[in-house]
C-alpha cells in the first residue's frame, strides 16, 4: 500500500498524528501488552532500570541517566529509538521535520500556505529522528540550537530573516529524540539555552528571537558525582528532567559473563577453533567485580564493563596466538595467559594514589583474589588430599604460557584426579582443555598455601 504523498492524502488516510511523547507511550503500551521484551539485548536492568524507564515514558517525561562509565547508558538511550514509529510524515524539504498540519518553521508555514492540501510530504525513518551529542566545554549554542549563516546574509538576506538561520541539532531532530551525553560538561550559558528551548520554546540567536515550539524528548547522561556534588548543572535544568534514573554495574559474576559473551569479539575465520571454559569467563568477570570493591581503585570514575569485555578478548587472543604458533587445532585460554590482561586493564583502572608500577601490583592482587574465588567456587581443598600427599612425596608439575598442550598429558597421568576435575568443570578431554583445568587447580592449591610455586625461565614449576 502506497503511503500518502501530500497533506491532502494524509488527511484522507487513517493515519493519526501524535506527539513524540504520545508515540513513545502508545508503542510502549503495545509492546508491554504483547509480552515482548521492551529493550532486547539490554542485560541486567530488567528488574531495576527498565521499569523506571517505562514509567518515565508512560508519564511523558524527559530523562537523565546517572551512572559511572560503562553502564550501558548510551545503549539504553539508543534502545528508545525502537519505540518510535517506523516512519513519520513531514513536509518535504523541511530542515526541522515540520508537522504536515502545524509546521513550526517559516519554510513549512509558507509551503502549507502556498499549496494547501497539495503540499508534498515525505516519510522519514525512525533512525533519522534521533540525534546524539557529547557535551564538551566548547559546545556552543550554534551546535545545539543554531546560528546565523553568513553565506545566506551575503546572499542579501536580512539578519532578522528567519531564513538566515542555520539550525542546530535540536531543531533538526524535531518530533524525535535528542540525547546529550555528559550533561555537566556543558557551559552554564549553554545550559540556559538548552533550558529555554526545552521549557519556553524560544531562543535568541544574535539578538534575533526565534520561537521554536519543538516536539522533542530530551534524554541526558551524567556521572553521579558531577551531577550531585559539584553543582555543575544549573538548578532549573535539573528541575526540567522529570525522571532521574540511576544505572548500575552487573550485580553478579554470572550476569557479567553473559554480557561479555554477548559483546566480545568472536574471532571467526582464523583456522583455529576457540573454546573458552566457563570458569575462565568467571575469572575475567570476577576481576572486574573485585575491582569495583577495591579501596585502591577510584570508584567515582567506575570500573566499566568494557574492562571485562577487553580482558576476555585479550585472553582469547593470547590463546589463539599460542595455538597458531604451536600449530594446535584448538585454542583454550588458561591461567598462564593472564599476563596478557595487563595491556587491556591498566588503562581502564584509575587508582586512588599512583606510583610507578603500582598499577601492576594492584592488577596482580586482583588476579590472585579472582583465581582464589573461582577455585573455591568449583572445588574444596579436602578433595585434593591425595594429590597434596603426592606433592609432599616429590611430585612436580611444570606449566607455561607457550608450553604445548600435549606436554600437559604427562602431568595429567601423574594426577588421577584429572578426570574428575574435568567433569566438575564440565570440560572436554581435549589436551588444551586439560592444560587449562590443571593450571586452575595447581594455582588454586598454591594460593591456598598447599603447594609451592617457582618461576623458571618463562615457565612455572609447582612442587611440594
Amino acid at each position: 500500500m502506497a503511503l500518502p504523498a501530500t497533506v491532502g492524502e494524509l488527511r484522507g488516510s487513517e493515519y493519526r498524528m501524535r506527539s513524540v511523547r504520545e508515540e513513545l507511550r502508545d508503542n510502549l503500551v503495545a509492546r508491554l501488552r504483547s509480552g515482548a521484551e521492551v529493550f532486547p539485548g539490554l542485560l541486567g536492568y530488567q528488574d531495576s532500570v527498565v521499569p523506571q524507564v517505562e514509567n518515565a515514558l508512560l508519564a511523558g517525561q524527559d530523562i537523565i541517566f546517572l551512572g559511572e562509565r560503562g553502564q550501558a547508558k548510551s545503549r539504553l538511550i539508543r534502545a528508545l529509538i525502537s519505540l518510535l514509529d517506523e516512519y513519520l510524515p513531514v513536509i518535504a524539504g523541511s530542515e526541522v521535520h515540520d508537522h504536515p498540519y502545524a509546521p513550526i518553521s517559516r519554510f513549512g508555514r509558507e509551503a502549507l500556505a502556498d499549496r494547501g492540501d497539495q503540499t508534498p510530504i515525505e516519510w522519514i525513518a525512525r533512525e533519522h529522528r534521533f540525534a546524539e551529542k557529547l557535551a564538551t566545554p566548547d559546545t556552543s549554542i550554534a551546535d545545539l540550537i543554531g546560528e546565523v549563516d553568513p553565506i545566506r546574509v551575503a546572499e542579501g538576506r536580512y539578519l532578522a530573516d528567519e531564513y538566515t538561520i542555520h539550525y542546530g541539532l535540536l531543531p533538526r531532530v524535531n518530533r524525535g529524540l535528542f540525547a546529550i551525553n555528559e550533561l555537566p560538561d556543558l557551559a552554564e550559558r549553554i545550559q540556559v539555552g538548552l533550558l529555554n528551548i526545552m521549557e519556553e520554546h524560544d531562543i535568541q540567536i544574535r539578538g534575533f528571537q526565534v520561537r521554536l515550539p519543538l516536539d522533542v524528548v530530551v534524554v541526558a547522561t551524567a556521572n553521579p558525582e558531577d551531577y550531585t556534588n559539584r553543582g555543575r548543572i544549573i538548578t532549573p535544568l535539573k528541575d526540567r528532567f522529570g525522571a532521574q534514573i540511576r544505572t548500575h554495574y552487573p550485580r553478579s559474576v554470572e550476569l557479567e559473563v553473559e554480557i561479555v559473551e554477548q559483546e566480545r569479539a568472536q574471532f571467526h575465520g582464523l583456522a583455529v577453533d576457540l573454546h573458552v571454559p566457563q570458569y575462565m569467563q568467571e575469572l575475567v568477570a570476577e576481576i572486574s567485580q573485585l575491582a569495583r570493591r577495591s579501596p585502591q581503585i577510584n570508584q567515582r570514575s567506575g570500573v566499566s564493563v568494557r574492562l571485562s569485555i577487553a580482558n576476555q578478548e585479550s585472553l582469547c587472543a593470547n590463546a589463539i596466538r599460542r595455538a597458531i604458533l604451536l600449530q594446535e587445532p584448538l585454542a583454550v585460554p588458561r591461567l598462564s595467559d593472564l599476563p596478557a590482561l595487563s595491556a587491556s586493564t591498566t588503562g581502564k583502572l584509575e587508582l586512588e594514589t599512583w606510583e610507578e608500577g603500582e598499577d601492576q601490583g594492584v592488577l596482580a592482587k586482583l588476579v590472585r583474589s579472582a583465581v582464589q574465588n573461582v577455585f573455591r567456587r568449583h572445588f574444596s581443598l579436602p578433595e585434593f588430599a591425595p594429590l597434596l600427599a603426592r606433592f609432599e612425596k616429590g611430585l612436580t608439575v611444570e606449566v607455561g604460557e607457550m608450553m604445548a598442550a600435549e606436554r600437559y598429558q604427562a602431568a595429567a597421568e601423574q594426577i588421577p584426579e584429572t578426570t574428575r576435575i574435568l567433569a566438575d568443570l564440565d570440560e572436554p578431554r581435549e589436551p588444551a582443555a586439560v592444560a587449562a583445568a590443571l593450571e586452575l587447580v595447581l594455582e588454586g592449591l598454591h594460593l591456598a598455601k598447599r603447594v609451592n610455586k617457582t618461576a623458571v625461565d618463562g615457565t612455572t614449576v609447582y612442587n611440594g
